[in-house]
């Protein structure tokens, strides 16, 4: 067990915490568990309601983390100042290294679509649009962690077939950033190239940032740090 903890090489797929706050919403849940699907195997679900501060007191949340050997996780509540309010973070041997709040406008869940759904622990591409993500410091040390938090296992090899399942971060003008999930099809085409169609399958949201926490620059380099014999000779 204590082995299985100890830093490796190349780390584990990173496993990731869903926790509900004491007051969340039916909205707040379900986006709890929209995410935790896509996230299986590698989530763990909170059923009890947790009262919990991430920016004001990260013990609880560290605790979990060590309790569950997760480095990353997601925290819903919803109130009168923060309605349907989401926080995504991860950690860094158990001590909370980002955070970042959301609020979820135009939420519609995966079943809201009436389509197939992807195979459990299907690895999605990620794509980030928006000039926000390349210009803003904040917004790069944003997209880091959503990568952190979708990118899935370490694979040597791709399939074509296994390529079912995108996910799309639109950084608008306005402030918001646009999250969509969508289904890949690959249809006859009467070439060797397939026709591929997207047919969005949820879950479907606008997020609103709110408050964030940010690593020093220091600690981030110390836990993005790759060890010598991973670096190219």
């Amino acid at each position: 067990f204590l082995e299985n903890r100890e830093p490796k090489l190349v780390e584990d797929c990173k496993a990731t915490i869903f926790i509900r706050g004491k007051n969340a919403n039916n909205v707040v849940l379900q986006i709890l568990k929209d995410f935790s699907l896509l996230k299986k195997p590698g989530s763990v679900f909170f059923n009890k309601k947790n009262d919990l501060r991430p920016f004001e007191d990260s013990s609880s949340l560290e605790f979990f983390s060590q309790k569950n050997d997760a480095s990353l996780f997601m925290f819903g509540s919803n109130n009168k100042k923060r309605p349907n309010n989401i926080v995504l973070g991860r950690l860094f041997d158990y001590h909370v290294m980002d955070m970042f709040e959301f609020g979820v406008e135009n939420f519609k869940t995966m079943n809201d679509f009436k389509i197939p759904k992807i195979p459990v622990g299907t690895k999605p591409m990620l794509l980030f649009a928006g000039e926000m993500f390349d210009k803003d410091a904040e917004y790069q040390r944003l997209k880091n962690l959503l990568i952190d938090f979708f990118r899935g296992p370490v694979i040597e090899h791709i399939r074509l077939q296994g390529l079912e399942h995108i996910v799309v971060f639109h950084s608008m003008d306005n402030g918001k950033i646009q999250f969509r999930s969508y289904k890949v099809a690959f249809k006859k085409s009467g070439t060797k190239v397939p026709h591929v169609v997207l047919e969005e399958m949820g879950p479907h949201m606008d997020l609103v940032l709110r408050r964030r926490k940010l690593a020093s620059d220091d600690l981030f380099k110390q836990a993005t740090k790759k060890p010598d014999q991973l670096k190219p000779k």
